[in-house]
């Protein structure tokens, strides 16, 4: 059956409780920032329209919303995934520790068929609260250097800082890892990254 409406892209935003997963989510969806999020229990999914190199596509994102805490995130989180964003705060080493930890998570729990290919891109949260940050950017970067060339931002949402234009990056990569399975035409100039994921398929809202 053809499919003639706009391509949807699965995104999980993961990453260990606290860092500020929700509050980058609601920036990116155009909301006000506030710091007096509670941790919820189950998993928030929205969705946001945007174009990529003159496509319109839509976001799905997947927010863990909590459960990370007790590592129960369910399988449902995991399937039919095409990218993901991996958050930690700056001002938390242990949070920087764990990245490892949750990218295996989604290695292993998505089932997918070229796991080493899949998309990630990491986000560096809290960059506002600078007298505190525990993490440097050149940390930041070998970790990003050893993973794959992983793309990296330093991220505040408190201050809407790289968060959309990560989100464009992870989207790109999403679908340029489809378009080498399935031909995708009028495409424009591409933002060139090092360590460029390759394609699942091509999902759509049908």
């Amino acid at each position: 059956m053809s499919c003639n409406k706009k391509p949807l892209v699965k995104v999980l935003i993961l990453g260990d409780g606290g860092v500020g997963k929700t509050s980058i989510l609601r920036r990116f969806l155009g909301h006000p920032f506030q710091g007096d999020y509670k941790a919820t229990i189950g998993i928030d999914c929205e969705k946001k329209e945007m174009k990529i190199d003159g496509k319109d596509i839509v976001l799905d994102i997947w927010d863990s919303a909590g459960q990370e805490r007790f590592r129960s995130v369910s399988p449902s989180f995991y399937r039919g995934c095409d990218c993901c964003v991996l958050v930690y705060d700056v001002t938390d080493s242990k949070s920087f520790a764990h990245l490892d930890e949750w990218r295996d998570e989604v290695l292993v729990q998505s089932n997918l068929r070229d796991p080493e290919r899949f998309p990630f891109i990491v986000f560096g949260n809290k960059l506002d609260l600078t007298e505190d940050k525990q993490i440097s950017t050149e940390q930041l970067s070998d970790w990003a250097t050893k993973s794959g060339d992983t793309p990296y931002f330093e991220t505040s949402a408190r201050d809407d800082v790289n968060i959309a234009i990560g989100f464009m990056v992870i989207a790109r990569l999403a679908l340029e890892r489809e378009s080498e399975e399935e031909p995708y035409d009028e495409r424009g100039d591409d933002i060139k990254i090092q360590g460029t994921p390759e394609p699942t398929r091509r999902k759509c809202q049908c």
